[in-house]
């Protein structure tokens, strides 16, 4: 996503300035509102200096955060809160006990804290830590008095992403691990067997059969361009990642991923997932619908999805009721939609959330089951035309020649 550089007034009246990324200005905008700041200047700027060198640093230095990090902060922030403990005392504790890079990050928020500013700002400062959408509900906690039962909201929630994201690479594994095997047989195959049997096949003199032909020719342009090929790979590779970083290439990506064959439909409900569960703890937590939205739309890792909150939103700021912005945006199911429909006329619009979150999720874990099933026949079909291929490509050549030996 593309960077933007901000000055904003905190809610005590300091000045704040720093880099967000986003999608647009708009949507950063939205998260300083979301984390109670007031944007002053939102500019566009190239990545910080030293971003990807830090990150590999820190990485290196055994300093990285983690999502595991997250949940435990939570979690015993919580806990620590709920039996009354200071704040200030709370962080101390936590800065003993967390892993080296999470220990560093509760230090600077409690120096933040003891130097006047609130927790949601102190947060917010801790870039690439805590998203808008942590810091919006911290937010809320801070002028509700419920901060601890902000912190056991979040930790359910991280939890729940968690299990979404340990789900999906384990469905993955299989297919990924199956589809390595084979590229890295073809390359074998076309780079030393092929070319062995080739070698045979010139001593014969004879005509080959097509197949083995173009087998033989494949694997020649193989041996021969494999450098370039190698280039051209690592370039389309780092094309690829330089357009998605575009606004424009992000949303195209994210449009297309939600319509692939197997994996669309997972990555659609897995994401829709996300936002009802955040939406509903949001709305539970006191947050305006229409902040609530804002803020959301940055955490669905989707641009395509995110646009269509942002929609939304629009709409309900227009004063459209939240079923008929739901079923422009063209995102939801019609059983949703009814839900959606049941919970703003009964005035339980969170539950109704929650509700969807737990439908998606549930079909997203069934779907997640059944994956391999759904995957196994494809790749069954794709290696066994494979091995037809080389097969007859390896010995066709071969038999002619058996067959020309017995009539002679």
């Amino acid at each position: 996503m593309p960077y933007f550089s901000y000055k904003a007034r905190d809610a005590g009246g300091n000045l704040i300035q720093g880099v967000l990324d986003g999608a647009s200005a708009v949507a950063v905008a939205d998260q300083l509102a979301g984390s109670g700041a007031t944007p002053l200047e939102i500019a566009a700027t190239t990545p910080p200096p030293g971003g990807e060198a830090s990150a590999f640093s820190s990485w290196f230095k055994g300093e990285t955060i983690v999502h595991t990090d997250l949940l435990l902060f939570s979690r015993q922030l919580h806990a620590l809160l709920k039996a009354g403990v200071p704040i200030t005392r709370a962080l101390s504790g936590l800065q003993e006990s967390a892993a080296k890079g999470m220990s560093k990050v509760v230090r600077r928020i409690r120096e933040s804290l003891e130097s006047g500013n609130e927790l949601s700002t102190s947060l917010a400062r801790q870039r690439g830590v805590f998203s808008p959408f942590y810091v919006a509900m911290v937010r809320v906690g801070e002028l509700t008095g419920r901060l601890d039962e902000v912190f056991l909201r979040l930790f359910y929630h991280l939890e729940f992403e968690k299990l979404m994201r340990d789900q999906v690479r384990a469905a993955l594994r299989y297919p990924t691990f199956v589809v390595v095997a084979m590229a890295v047989a073809i390359l074998v195959i076309n780079l030393f067997v092929i070319p062995a049997f080739a070698k045979v096949y010139e001593g014969f003199g004879a005509q080959l059969p097509f197949i083995t032909q173009v087998l033989i020719g494949f694997s020649n342009f193989m041996l021969a361009s494999w450098p370039y090929l190698l280039v051209g790979l690592i370039g389309a590779v780092f094309a690829f990642r330089s357009w998605t970083s575009t606004e424009p290439g992000r949303y195209i990506w994210d449009r297309t991923k939600l319509r692939l064959p197997i994996a669309g439909k997972i990555a659609r409900k897995a994401t829709l997932a996300r936002f009802a569960r955040s939406f509903a703890l949001a709305m539970k937590s006191g947050v305006p619908i229409v902040q609530g939205m804002a803020v959301i739309a940055t955490t669905v890792d989707n641009t395509f999805i995110a646009r269509a909150v942002d929609k939304m939103r629009d709409g309900i700021e227009r004063g459209d009721s939240m079923l008929h912005t739901s079923m422009a945006s063209g995102i939801f199911t019609p059983v949703v939609l009814q839900m959606i429909a049941v919970g703003e006329e009964s005035g339980s619009l969170d539950d109704m959330l929650s509700e969807v979150a737990e439908l998606y999720q549930r079909d997203v874990e069934y779907e997640l089951k059944t994956l391999t099933a759904q995957i196994e026949p494809i790749l069954i079909v794709f290696l066994g035309v494979l091995v037809l291929i080389l097969a007859l490509g390896v010995f066709l050549p071969i038999w002619d020649l058996g067959k020309a030996a017995i009539k002679r």
